[in-house]
């Protein structure tokens, strides 16, 4: 089996951060949406993972390289423009040849991986042509939704439906077999000129073939918007054994699961975790509270962060109580005056914000 991972979006839903980064590559808990996605898939024993990038493709292809820090061989596959998954598939039928094949959105993260769904297919090879994975939602008109048989089989797909006939969405995680090459092929451009993974399927459907699904255990997110973002990052800090690496001078406090990356410095600070502090960080005469990021490099001085993202060497200054925040890298939060009682913000990368 290989996989196929699509790391091409342009993230407009995720901007100002993703004016100058790719949005696969944003950090939860100090490490790239990405990686996550990479790490389950190696764990399923899977080797040969085609990357499909388009214009931030130097972007990821510089942090993923070939792959080999995961475990993993990389080749990777150029879209010209976001012409649809079906798309991505068709242009990746080369490196796929008729191997099995794991699709995944580069930019969802499942909180305990896709290993158990992975399997399920291994178990079932050779009686399904296809495997979905699914997540119950609050708002099915926002998703492509499915309708199931008793057994699990798949009946139809439905494209955003105005009255949804279920409330289970597509999560963006699938597992095909050499059939899907037949379908991505013989289907047609949607209205908005893509070409539609959810056509694909119900190609198969109509062609005989068997689509089945599996549910989601535990946390699913599309993590394409800032609110989504800090959700993941909380669930990922869940996930934190604590360590400190760093240095945590006496007049400071730390409680709570807490990592300190090596050549971090916390000095006459409380910590409070869950909380991670990259590598050559500072923090000093501050409070971070539960469910924050401080990125490698950052400098947080004077300042009260709680529930928020700082990307790598990004200062936060004098700026009072921060929460709910996202701030780009190497970007600057600076108080020259007076301190509120609460502020929230997402700036992008090399921003600069200086408060009155």
């Amino acid at each position: 089996m290989k996989a196929l991972v699509l790391s091409g979006g342009t993230g407009s839903r995720l901007r100002p951060i993703t004016y100058t980064s790719a949005k696969q590559l944003v950090p939860i808990a100090n490490k790239p949406i990405l990686y996550y996605g990479l790490e389950s898939i190696a764990r399923c024993g899977i080797e040969q993972v085609g990357v499909v990038v388009g214009e931030t493709a130097n972007e990821v292809m510089d942090s993923l390289g070939d792959g080999s820090s995961f475990g993993l061989e990389i080749t990777y596959i150029p879209q010209d423009s976001p012409k649809g998954l079906a798309h991505a598939v068709l242009i990746s039928k080369e490196f796929l040849k008729e191997d099995d094949f794991v699709m995944y959105l580069g930019d969802n993260f499942i909180l305990h991986g896709i290993e158990g769904f992975v399997e399920k297919f291994k178990r079932s090879s050779g009686d399904i042509n296809a495997q979905i994975l699914l997540a119950k939602v609050s708002d099915p008109e926002r998703f492509g939704v499915a309708v199931l048989g008793e057994d699990g089989t798949v009946l139809r797909l439905v494209e955003k439906p105005k009255v949804p006939p279920s409330d289970l969405a597509l999560v963006g995680v699938y597992i095909f077999d050499k059939e899907i090459h037949r379908a991505v092929r013989a289907i047609k451009p949607s209205e908005r000129d893509e070409l539609e993974i959810t056509d694909a399927i119900d190609w198969l459907l109509e062609d005989g073939l068997i689509v089945r699904s599996s549910i989601v255990e535990g946390y699913w997110k599309d993590l394409g918007e800032p609110e989504a973002l800090l959700e993941g990052n909380r669930l990922a800090l869940e996930l934190l054994v604590g360590k400190i690496e760093g240095t945590v001078k006496e007049d400071s406090f730390v409680q709570g699961r807490v990592v300190i990356e090596s050549g971090a410095e916390v000095l006459g600070s409380v910590i409070r975790g869950p909380v991670i502090v990259g590598a050559n960080a500072k923090v000093i005469n501050s409070f971070v509270g539960p469910y924050s990021s401080i990125g490698p490099n950052c400098l947080v001085e004077n300042s009260e962060i709680d529930y928020s993202i700082i990307l790598k060497d990004a200062v936060v200054k004098d700026v009072g109580h921060m929460e709910g925040s996202i701030v780009g890298k190497a970007a600057s939060v600076l108080r020259r005056g007076s301190k509120p009682s609460a502020l929230r913000l997402v700036i992008g990368d090399k921003s600069r914000v200086e408060l009155p």
